[in-house]
Parts: C-alpha cells; sequence; structure tokens
C-alpha cells in the first residue's frame, strides 16, 4: 500500500464519521446516490478563473499570510476542493481525495463557488468581507431553490474536510533556524542584504499527491571542484553579472521578466487564459487548474527538501570566493554582483526550473506541446511556440540573472517533469 494510500485509510473513519465516502486517490467515487449530469454550461469554468485570480489578489497583500507558508500550498487546497465538489456531483473523473453523497440535480457550478469560498475564508478569514461579495456575486446568477441549495451543502462539505485533512500537514510547524556552513559549497546568506534562508522545512511538508517531499529527489550536484561545475560557474559568471557584456538585450529583459512575478502566479495566469480563451466548461476548468496547482505545490515541496538535503551555495557566493574554494578552474572576483538579487534560499535545485517544468508539463499533457501561448507578467508580455519554450525561457532566465548555474536548473526540469507526471497518473 503506498504512502498516499495509508493516509486515506487512517482518516477513513473520520470522513465516514462526516457522511462521506473517501476512496482511495485517483480510484473511482462510489456512494448510494445514482451518478448526476452536470448542469454547468459551457464556459462556466471562468468562475473558476474568477476565484483563481481573487487569491492572487489576496496574496498580493505584504501580510496576506506568514512567510513561513508557501504561496503554492493556498492554491492546491483552492483547487482540489473545487475539482471535488465538481465531480462529487457530476461523476465525469475520480474524486482527488473524497467523494461527497450529492443530490440528483445538485448544481455543480454552485458547489465550486461555495467551496472555493469556503477555502479562502479558513486560509484568509481577515479577506472574508471580498470573499463573501464574490460569493454572492457568483450564486446571485443561479435561481433559489433545492438545486442551488444542494450545491452550497456539497461545495461546504469538501472544503470543511479538505481543510481538516490538510490542517495536520506540518505547514504551521516553525521553521528551524539554518546554520551556515564554511566548507567549500555550504550554503551561506547572499549580499547585499544577507537575509536568513527561506522555508527550511518545507521539505518536510506532507505532499498533496507524493508519498513523500523526497520521492524524487535528484541526485547529489557535482563536486564543487570538479570541471563540470567550474564550467556552468564561468556561464553565470559572464551571462548573470550586473555589468555583463555578453547577455543580449533580449537575455536582460527576459530575466527580469521572469522575476517580476512569483513564477506560480505566472503559471496560474497563463492557465487563465487557456481556460478563458477556450471557453472551458466546468469540469475541464478544475481539471486544468487542480493538476496544475497540486502539480506545482508539491514540486514546492520536493525541491525544498531537496535544497535543505544539499545546501548549495548560490553563483555569488562562489565567484567572490574564486578559487581560494577547492575551484581551480574559477578565477575568483570579490566584487561579482548579479544581475538581480539572489533569492534566500540554497541554489540547488532551481525553483523556476522545478516549477515551471511542472506547469509546462502539465498544461503540455492537457493542450498538447505546440500550444502557442502569450504570458503576461506586470504588464510586459512574451509569445511562445509551446509550454516548453516558455518553461526553458524561465530556467534560462535564472542563469541570465546570477541566480543558478545550468547544474541548478536541470535537476529543477527534472523534479519538475517527475512530479508532474505522478500527479497526472494520479488525477
Amino acid at each position: 500500500m503506498s504512502g498516499k494510500q495509508k493516509t486515506l485509510a487512517v482518516l477513513t473513519g473520520t470522513v465516514l464519521a462526516a457522511g462521506l465516502t473517501s476512496p482511495a486517490f485517483g480510484s473511482t467515487a462510489v456512494d448510494a446516490l445514482p451518478p448526476t449530469t452536470s448542469t454547468a454550461a459551457p464556459g462556466s469554468g471562468r468562475s473558476v478563473v474568477e476565484w483563481n485570480r481573487e487569491l492572487i489578489t489576496i496574496l498580493s497583500g505584504p501580510k496576506a499570510q506568514p512567510s513561513t507558508v508557501h504561496p503554492t500550498r493556498s492554491f492546491a487546497l483552492l483547487q482540489a476542493a473545487e475539482y471535488d465538489a465538481v465531480v462529487s456531483i457530476t461523476r465525469t473523473a475520480p474524486a482527488y481525495l473524497f467523494s461527497v453523497p450529492a443530490p440528483q440535480g445538485a448544481r455543480a457550478d454552485v458547489a465550486a463557488d461555495q467551496a472555493a469560498h469556503d477555502v479562502l475564508v479558513a486560509l484568509y478569514p481577515a479577506e472574508r468581507a471580498g470573499v463573501d461579495r464574490q460569493l454572492s456575486s457568483q450564486l446571485s446568477a443561479v435561481a433559489d431553490g433545492a438545486r442551488k441549495q444542494a450545491g452550497i451543502g456539497v461545495g461546504a462539505a469538501v472544503a470543511r474536510q479538505l481543510i481538516s485533512l490538510r490542517s495536520a500537514d506540518g505547514s504551521s510547524a516553525e521553521p528551524p533556524q539554518f546554520t551556515p556552513g564554511s566548507q567549500p559549497g555550504d550554503y551561506r546568506p547572499t549580499p547585499p542584504d544577507f537575509p536568513a534562508p527561506v522555508f527550511t522545512n518545507w521539505g518536510s511538508v506532507k505532499p498533496f499527491v507524493l508519498t513523500s517531499g523526497s520521492q524524487f529527489r535528484p541526485a547529489a550536484p557535482p563536486a564543487v571542484g570538479s570541471a563540470e561545475y567550474a564550467a556552468a560557474l564561468n556561464e553565470v559568471k559572464g551571462l548573470g553579472s550586473k555589468t555583463s557584456t555578453t547577455r543580449t538585450p533580449d537575455q536582460t529583459a527576459a530575466a527580469k521578466f521572469w522575476a517580476a512575478a512569483p513564477v506560480w502566479n505566472v503559471w496560474n495566469q497563463v492557465a487563465q487564459g487557456l481556460v478563458t480563451s477556450g471557453n472551458a466548461s466546468l469540469e475541464k476548468a478544475v481539471k486544468v487548474f487542480a493538476r496544475l496547482d497540486l502539480s506545482l505545490a508539491d514540486t514546492a515541496i520536493a525541491m525544498y527538501d531537496a535544497k535543505y538535503a544539499y545546501h548549495v551555495w548560490r553563483p555569488v557566493t562562489a565567484i567572490r570566493l574564486g578559487d581560494t574554494h577547492d575551484k581551480p578552474g574559477i578565477v575568483g572576483d570579490p566584487g561579482w554582483t548579479p544581475l538581480l538579487p539572489t533569492a534566500p534560499d540554497p541554489s540547488y535545485p532551481g525553483a523556476h526550473g522545478a516549477l515551471s517544468q511542472a506547469a509546462a508539463t502539465t498544461l503540455a499533457g492537457i493542450y498538447g506541446a505546440q500550444h502557442r501561448l502569450t504570458v503576461t507578467s506586470k504588464g510586459v508580455t512574451r509569445t511562445f511556440a509551446g509550454f516548453q519554450d516558455a518553461a526553458t525561457e524561465a530556467w534560462l532566465s535564472r542563469v541570465w540573472s546570477g541566480q543558478h548555474t545550468v547544474i541548478d536548473n536541470q535537476a529543477g526540469q527534472q523534479l519538475g517533469t517527475q512530479v508532474a507526471e505522478f500527479v497526472a497518473h494520479q488525477l
């Protein structure tokens, strides 16, 4: 029995006590009620987009949630709740975690709206007024009656149980203080402000789909004294410097583009555009966002597991120390500065590589690899021939900005692909 199945077996008693059935992840949801036909009209997936936008808006506030809680967890909770609320009624796909008994004719769109509302209120109680207005706007378009009330009940039940199941996932634990190393290759805080490392415990948070954060942990990186590492670091030294003469204007623009907003926000906005432009049904919309955000959430967990398993120093540290730390192939530059400030966590694997690859793998699996798309961040738009092209530019941008080596990024790409493919096989 897998770790996920064991966990669900333990939870079965709790779920059944609340009047729910709890099949193993990816199995067919069953209960005593006959299957119902979806009441969602084509295009109704836009309400899913609106809730996704609402979460991005909430997260734009500087104090929306503790800085120790990674935002991808919130996206996963929101989208998983909407997904299970809808399939509890439509029976068009297996449940993610559980199926709620739904009366014949219950409104799936109402269930999704109620589930989204209740998850966001639970996560961000200070934002309740705005979230209430969003729900009122959505439900006002649906005629009152038994079908509407049944949908409300299904959505509320799903949200309540999902929040309860995730309340002990380790995300609220106090992160341990990180002790910098002093050996060649050891991570230590980076200039100019030398901030404390972040998400030091996130690799131990319970994943949404994976059996553990270490399930796809990449192999250890090459030694810092190796020729492979020297070549990768010299590439960053030349291309990623603030005063680089080899980086092209377009590479500089791309580096700034992919750093302008959280990369998980950018990929969720890509999904918003796909769902909206395709006039997606409710069922397809919840599937797109559930696969995307469960993949991103578990990739973040797996990425931080690996980052703090290997605690590899950042390029700025390695370049400034030069050949004084077991790197004979590097000529040091104590004043070297990257194009953009370095993120406060270890270098291996790269976050943009992992998260963008997970997103691209997920979306290509649904829409096809050669799907032309535009990606917009902070008012700037870039166009790509396919999802992989966008993901590749995202990780290359971290070399151009002086954040990561190609070694970091290749490990991130591998990790993101493995997580996304695993999630797709389960959902």
